[in-house]
Formats: C-alpha cells, sequence, structure tokens
C-alpha cells in the first residue's frame, strides 16, 4: 500500500510577520520529516508537501490556527515514494507570479463546483472552457472542448487573453488549472479586461478528478513534482519529464533513442552540429554583450608590465627605463616618479635610484586608462573542448599589451568564455584580419603553440599590394630584428635580423596599380610579410607603418585602415583528435574577385 501523503494547497489570505512564520513552519516540516515547498507572501500561501499522513495532519491542524488559513484545505494523494528531495520554504512577492496587480481576496472571481461543471459538459452548454495551464502542462492532457493558449509561463497568460477574439467576451468563460491557484487571479483579471460571465473551476483538475473521474477529459494531469503525470484516479502514471527542457514525455517517448535521461529528448535534441551552432550562437550574444561598450572605453586604472633583460641587471630605474623604452623622453619618467606611478615587483612605489635586477617585473601605474578604439567584430568559426577558431578583424589586438589591455581579442574571449581564460595559439599583427585559433585552457595551448613556433602549421594569406611585381613568383629571405622601436616598428638586418623566409604568388593584377598576392609565411617573424613586400618596394595597401617609398611611419600614421593583409587559412594538428585540420576566413571585399585558391 501507498505510504506517502501528497498534498496541494493554497489560500489567498492577509499574512504577517513573514519572516519568523517561515523560521517557525520550516522547523515544523523538519521536526515532522515533510519534503516539499512552501511559499509565503501577504498575500497568501501556497504549498506543495509530502510526508507520513500523520505528520501533515499535524502541519495543517498548525496551519489553521494562522489569522486567514482558518479553512485550508488541501488536494490529497499518495504515493510509495517522496516526490520531493529537500523542504523548502520561501518569501516571495506573490503566491503564484502574475505581475497584474491583482487582489483575489478583495475582487474574487465565481467559483463552479466540479459536479456543476460536469452537468454543464453533459448538457452540452454553451460553454467556454480556458486553460490557463502552460503549453507542456497542456501537452499531457486537458479537457475534451478546452481552449488553451500559446505560454509557456503564467505571466505570458495577460498577453495571450489580449490577443483572443472580442467575440469571447460575449460568452461565457469557466477557467481552470491544476489546483485552482492560477485561476484566482486569471478570473479576475479577464473581468478586469472585459470579459462579463467569468467563472473558475473551483479546486481545479484534480479536484474534478477527485469528484468526478475522467469524465470529458483527455489524457492526465501534469504535477510539479517528481510524479510528472497523474490519471484521473489520482494514480502516478509512466509519464516522464525532461531533465533539460522541462517537457512531459508519454512511454513511447521515453523509448525513443533521442532520449537520453538527463540530457535531451525527442523535443530539444540537437545534432553535434546543432548544437555547434547553438553554441556558437550564444557566444556571439556574450561578445556582442562585452564589447557594447569596448570594455577599454570605460576608464580604469592599469599596471603596464615591464620586464627587466639581462643587459640592464644592475641598473637604476631610470637609466633602465631610459634604456629600454627610448621614445618616451626623459621628462616623461620624472613625472612618473614624482607621482610615486613606478611600482616595484611588490607593487609598492619606488625611486629612480632604485637598482633593478634582471629577471625582475616592474609596473607603469597609469590612472583613468581609456583604451584606442577597435573593430569588435570578432566573429567564432568553430569552437569544441580544445580550441576556439575566430575571424580576427582590425584593428584588433591578439592579445594585452602596449596601450592595449582591455581592447584584445583575448580578453574578449575570456569575457564570453568566463570562467575560462582562453590562450593565442600565436601571433597575429593588430591590423591584421582573418584566422586565428585560442586554445580553451593552458594544457591545450601547450600542445598548439609549439605547432607554430615548429614551423609545423601551413599558413596561407593574402595580401593587396601598391605595384605590380614583375614576376609571378618569388620569395624574400632578409633577417629580421626581433626588437621593436618606436611605434612597434621592425627592421630589415643581414647581421642582426633572425632568418626569415616568405613565398610570394600573383594572383590578379588590377588597373588600380594594385596587385593581389597569395602569401606563404616559412618563419613567423613580427612583421615578416609587410616588411618582405615593403622592402621590394610593394607595400600593402593601407599599411600605417610601413610606407611608399621605402618611408615608415612618424609619429602619426599615414596609412589608411584597412591594411589589406588577411590570414586566409591555417591548417594545423588538432590537440586531442591529432588529425589535422583547416581553418578558412571569409575573403574581405578587397579580395572577393580573386582567382580561384586551391
Amino acid at each position: 500500500m501507498p505510504s506517502i501523503t501528497n498534498v496541494a494547497a493554497y489560500r489567498f489570505a492577509a499574512l504577517r510577520d513573514l519572516k519568523p512564520l517561515r523560521a517557525r513552519l520550516l522547523d515544523r516540516c523538519l521536526q515532522r520529516g515533510l519534503k516539499g515547498t512552501i511559499l509565503l507572501s501577504v498575500e497568501g500561501i501556497n504549498l506543495v508537501i509530502a510526508g507520513a499522513r500523520v505528520e501533515v495532519d499535524g502541519l495543517f491542524g498548525e496551519l489553521r490556527t494562522i489569522p486567514g488559513l482558518e479553512d485550508l484545505e488541501g488536494k490529497f494523494s499518495e504515493s510509495d515514494e517522496l516526490p520531493f528531495r529537500r523542504m523548502i520554504v520561501r518569501i516571495k512577492k506573490e503566491i503564484i507570479a502574475f505581475g497584474q496587480g491583482i487582489d483575489p481576496v478583495a475582487h474574487p472571481t465565481r467559483t463552479l463546483s466540479p459536479t456543476d461543471l460536469k452537468r454543464w459538459l453533459d448538457e452540452g452548454r454553451d460553454v467556454v472552457l480556458l486553460d490557463t495551464r502552460n503549453r507542456y502542462e497542456v501537452k499531457l492532457g486537458t479537457f475534451r472542448p478546452a481552449m488553451t493558449l500559446p505560454i509557456d509561463h503564467f505571466r505570458d497568460f495577460p498577453e495571450a487573453v489580449r490577443g483572443l477574439s472580442p467575440e469571447l467576451k460575449k460568452r461565457t468563460i469557466v477557467t481552470f488549472c491544476t489546483g485552482g491557484i492560477r485561476c484566482e487571479k486569471a478570473g479576475p483579471f479577464l473581468e478586469r479586461e472585459g470579459f462579463e460571465d467569468v467563472y473558475q473551476l473551483e479546486g481545479g483538475i484534480l479536484r474534478y478528478f477527485e469528484h468526478c473521474g475522467g469524465h470529458h477529459f483527455d489524457g492526465e494531469c501534469f504535477v510539479f513534482d517528481h510524479r510528472v503525470g497523474l490519471d484521473a484516479a489520482l494514480r502516478e502514471t509512466d509519464s516522464a519529464q525532461c531533465f533539460a527542457c522541462q517537457t512531459p514525455l508519454s512511454s513511447s517517448e521515453l523509448a525513443d533513442p533521442r532520449y537520453v535521461e538527463g540530457r535531451s529528448c525527442t523535443y530539444c535534441y540537437l545534432t553535434d552540429v546543432e548544437q555547434r551552432v547553438r553554441s556558437i550562437t550564444m557566444r556571439q550574444e556574450r561578445i556582442r554583450r562585452a564589447t557594447t561598450p569596448l570594455p577599454g572605453s570605460v576608464p580604469y586604472e592599469s599596471r603596464r608590465p615591464v620586464n627587466v633583460p639581462a643587459s640592464f641587471d644592475g641598473f637604476t630605474l631610470s637609466n633602465f627605463l631610459e634604456g629600454l623604452l627610448r621614445h618616451v623622453p626623459p621628462q616623461g619618467w620624472v613625472i612618473l616618479f614624482e607621482h610615486g606611478r613606478l611600482l616595484g615587483p611588490d607593487m609598492r612605489p619606488v625611486g629612480h635610484e632604485h637598482r633593478v635586477s634582471a629577471g625582475e617585473r616592474y609596473y607603469l601605474l597609469e590612472r583613468s586608462t581609456v583604451e584606442p578604439s577597435v573593430n569588435p567584430d570578432l566573429r567564432i568559426l568553430h569552437e569544441d573542448e580544445a580550441i576556439i577558431v575566430v575571424h580576427k578583424p582590425a584593428p584588433l589586438p591578439m592579445h594585452p599589451s602596449g596601450r592595449f589591455n582591455r581592447n584584445t581579442a583575448q580578453a574578449i574571449l575570456s569575457e564570453a568564455y568566463h570562467p575560462q581564460k582562453p590562450r593565442p595559439g600565436h601571433r597575429l599583427d593588430a591590423c591584421t584580419s582573418g584566422v586565428a585559433v585560442f586554445a580553451r585552457n593552458r594544457h591545450f595551448a601547450g600542445l598548439i603553440q609549439p605547432q607554430f613556433e615548429r614551423g609545423e602549421v601551413e599558413k596561407l594569406y593574402l595580401a593587396r599590394i601598391q605595384g605590380h611585381p614583375p614576376e609571378d613568383h618569388f620569395r624574400s629571405t632578409t633577417p629580421i630584428v626581433a626588437a621593436a622601436g618606436p611605434l612597434g616598428l621592425r627592421r630589415l638586418d643581414p647581421i642582426e635580423g633572425l632568418p626569415a623566409e616568405t613565398h610570394f604568388d600573383v594572383l590578379e593584377r588590377s588597373e588600380d596599380g594594385t596587385a593581389l598576392l597569395s602569401v606563404v609565411p616559412v618563419t613567423g617573424r613580427t612583421n615578416q610579410i609587410r616588411l618582405h613586400l615593403w622592402e621590394r618596394g610593394w607595400p600593402i595597401q593601407g599599411d600605417p607603418l610601413y610606407l611608399p617609398g621605402g618611408r615608415v611611419a612618424g609619429a602619426h600614421s599615414e596609412g589608411d585602415f584597412p591594411l589589406m593583409l588577411l590570414s586566409r587559412r591555417l591548417t594545423f594538428t588538432h590537440p586531442l583528435t591529432r588529425l589535422r585540420v583547416t581553418f578558412e576566413a571569409e575573403l574581405p571585399e578587397w579580395a572577393a574577385n580573386a582567382l580561384a585558391i586551391s
């Protein structure tokens, strides 16, 4: 025989002193071994609890001593097991969320008993049965002649009602729900909206089952506990509920291969491709929110790190800074020292005579920092458990450096993928657009970054240059100095530079004097493609640093964005599958008419 009694009850009444009442009821329920939920509000009480019958009756006896709850009644059913895992007592603004300022105590709707409703239906009386429940509840069952609404929450009820035909306002309306509480507010709302003849089914579907069985009702009644559905005899059915989308499921739907307990059902099942599309769509929305406004456009205090190379070991701090950052005038450092804006490794201000040691890190404190504007149109091309592949726009730095800390691809992705902190798998100039790969964590970064360092990644770029090279195929091998100069400029030097090699193929020569090239950088030096083309007298269109005529930018850039350099294709070994994978960026307008690239 079933040993657990389940009861649902509510009462609209003016309740007071809710906090001590909550504490008292929670203590009583725990003492009695009851499980479920009790909602308290200044407008009344709403509860669903389960336990031994004697303990349930004992709690109801205590509840009826509270002013306003003297005639509290419940709807009882039996089960073999407790349908709830814990006992919760909460204080809410409303015992049934509606948000329309309805007071059922002051303005109640007429009630219709279950037996009277059955008689009306037996007689074929002209009545509109209005189901006020959510669409997923209706799926399990409802009255045969009932009108249902396309709502997912009771808060959607008012808008749905306002979309009904005005002719219904002249007809007799009987509202119903599971236990009656929603109709306590639905009825007065309908009357406020001009419906002239409104009733509510007393006690809802559960009371109707108790007194009239399943006459005129198809299916079963959805209940908000682990039993999911009750039949007309108030017995638990075989129906279940999808953990993911909360849709009630029949026995045949439970047998469907798309039903995976705790994960999916026939209504929310997605293929791997669909899941990734949905995930990417969600991430794109997070990126939009993270960049509206640009995070670096809001003033903040920043600490710019400066590392001490071995060649400056033992220098005074002022001599070290003047020697390392030569583009900053000496007077600039004096001002920073006077204002305590140079911090040591312990984050405390240090003076200009302080001596530095190789490997130490110092910080330049910048107050009310506002970063330069960037292009936030960061688009995700692919994501999985290990990597994120994006189309990086320009200008947008890959990672924090120089004047940029928050307005970077890495910082934006960290916000979109929080709590994960994606790491760039490689470098890509801020003003270069196209495909770029990030690792989801440090482990995968350690499997991706070395591939770039060892030259194992196949890279293909597109560049539109100023001029027409005489050859269709050529290469450059001039070494490039690693250290940056003013404005981040690099220079070519056969003696001091590091090996660099780039291969070029002319794809198209245009009448406007520009040419479109495919570019394969064999090595990966900073600004390598730009420098090798500039050296030959064919700078990339829109380059703000490496200008025509062998000139470089001064204090102000003479280039006009966008830089027409695109990271078109990357091929590397996936850190999880160990298979070679290829990702491509979309062609920009300046390359849209290019010849087909194999």
